[in-house]
């Protein structure tokens, strides 16, 4: 029964990261809510989008007498803002702003007006799109399936680990195979697909989600190798569960690709240059 226990209480554990994770995290919509002319508007700022189409800035407004526009420019630049006035579709309001390339992102706010009154959103600071490749479905599924699966058995090698008699090499394996697979194979394909490159982490770049899974690897790792031969190796693995919880509790995709503008610009200068004269 304590056994059964531990296995519910890792799976909560699990979902408890994941919601966290879906919250935290820089990629999913930013939604917000604002008083205007004496009515609320909320909505969800994207966050990411895909570069083969324009992102669609859509915002639902409760009277005809609403109007808006969308500022936004690439980032991190010095560029000037772009306005775009936003359209109505219905009881929307809408603005598309401009695809771009792979890694490419867009700094962007909203200003709604009614009655006299104006308000920005989200009001703080802009929010960051970021665009990228389509990743397709199978790869993205089977990655977040078995990523998490490693989270699962990482709570529950670690709860293990806390019994005296606990029997915890399996798990261990298992956690260890599961990052392998959902971070070190399955991870740079999704990365490759969004951002044409297959590791962007260490030693290579600061991608702290292609980091931070590695690290995690390493440790259940090095548990592993201390906990050879029959060795009980408890703090080994106590430590990899508490490395492996830190890193899974920082948002995802926090420092991602992130395409250098400047030297986009730079290569589009020099190009007249490089072509035969005539």
């Amino acid at each position: 029964m304590k056994k059964v226990l531990l296995w519910i209480l890792a799976f909560l554990l699990t979902a408890v990261v994941l919601v966290y994770q879906r919250v935290t995290g820089p990629t999913y919509e930013k939604r917000v809510k604002v008083e205007l002319a004496g009515e609320t508007v909320s909505a969800e700022l994207l966050r990411t989008h895909v570069i083969t189409a324009d992102c669609p800035v859509r915002i639902t407004v409760p009277g005809q007498d609403f109007e808006g526009y969308v500022e936004y420019k690439r980032f991190p630049t010095n560029d000037p803002w772009t306005r775009l006035d936003m359209q109505r579709e219905g009881s929307d309001l809408v603005a598309f702003l401009p695809k771009q390339p792979m890694a490419g992102k867009l700094a962007y706010q909203v200003t709604l007006s009614s009655q006299g009154q104006e308000v920005t959103l989200p009001g703080d600071e802009p929010v960051v799109m970021r665009y990228k490749g389509e990743v397709p479905g199978l790869v993205l599924i089977l990655h977040i399936f078995v990523i998490f699966g490693a989270l699962f058995f990482a709570f529950r090698a670690g709860l293990e680990a806390l019994r005296k008699d606990g029997k915890v090499r399996k798990l261990a394996i298992i956690t260890a195979v599961f990052l392998f697979v959902g971070g070190i194979i399955l991870g740079p394909i999704m990365q490759k697909y969004a951002f044409d490159a297959f590791w962007t982490g260490f030693p290579v770049g600061k991608d702290l989600t292609d980091t931070k899974t590695l690290f995690a690897l390493l440790a259940w790792i090095v548990a592993l190798i201390a906990g050879r031969g029959g060795k009980p190796a408890r703090g080994w693995y106590v430590a990899a569960f508490v490395l492996t919880l830190f890193v899974f509790i920082i948002p995802h995709s926090v420092l991602g690709s992130e395409l250098d503008y400047s030297a986009l610009d730079q290569a589009a200068q020099a190009l007249p240059e490089a072509l035969p004269r005539m």
